[in-house]
């Protein structure tokens, strides 16, 4: 399992207006000596899927993220991932939210960020037939990288401590390519949150 620091980061949207960000840098695997715990099933068989996707169109403002975790922290859910952007109208911005928790809870959890003043817009993208992409930008110490350009990685620059690399794709591809960079001796690595589009009919 991978090990996240969260940074706080600001970037300016459309509008001029700050608007705080996070930033996700996972750092190399490491394998946990215990097993995992077993996932839940549901009465039909099957693992319950409780990873729940939320695209949440949002006022720009200073306050707005701290509101919208606020909401996430109360109930005690777990952020699996987030991104923040500004969206095609001006003065509003995209979060998306990767939430690991029931979906009863899930439901609670979206009604109270509908209440919010700075939330325009909440859907619910769980189990839609979406485009689902996260980036990763990595430096690593091996000078071979066959095996990660096949995969479709991109070399952004090569210096005295390493070459750093980019990859894009859905959740599956994109934790196979880091378990790949283990291979390679990863000097850094940063992950970003989901992008989620729906896909046109």
């Amino acid at each position: 399992m991978s090990i996240r620091s969260f940074r706080s980061a600001r970037a300016s949207t459309s509008s001029g207006r700050p608007l705080n960000m996070l930033e996700i840098k996972r750092t190399s695997a490491v394998v946990s000596p215990h097993p995992a715990a077993a996932r839940p099933t549901s009465p039909h068989g099957g693992e319950v899927n409780r990873v729940r996707v939320l695209s949440l169109l949002v006022v720009d403002g200073q306050n707005t993220l701290t509101k919208v975790s606020g909401v996430i922290r109360r109930r005690g859910f777990h952020v699996r991932g987030i991104s923040v952007g500004p969206s095609r109208q001006p003065g509003h911005s995209r979060i998306t939210l990767q939430i690991d928790h029931g979906h009863a809870e899930a439901d609670q959890v979206r009604k109270q960020l509908e209440r919010l003043v700075e939330v325009v817009e909440v859907e619910d993208l769980t189990g839609d037939d979406v485009h689902n992409r996260e980036l990763v930008v990595a430096t690593v110490a091996a000078s071979e990288l066959d095996a990660l350009l096949k995969r479709g990685a991109k070399v952004l620059s090569t210096g005295s401590d390493g070459t750093t690399v980019e990859f894009s794709g859905d959740a599956d591809q994109v934790a196979d390519f880091v378990n790949e960079l283990a291979r390679h001796g990863i000097v850094d690595v940063v992950r970003s949150g989901p992008v989620v589009m729906r896909k046109s009919e």
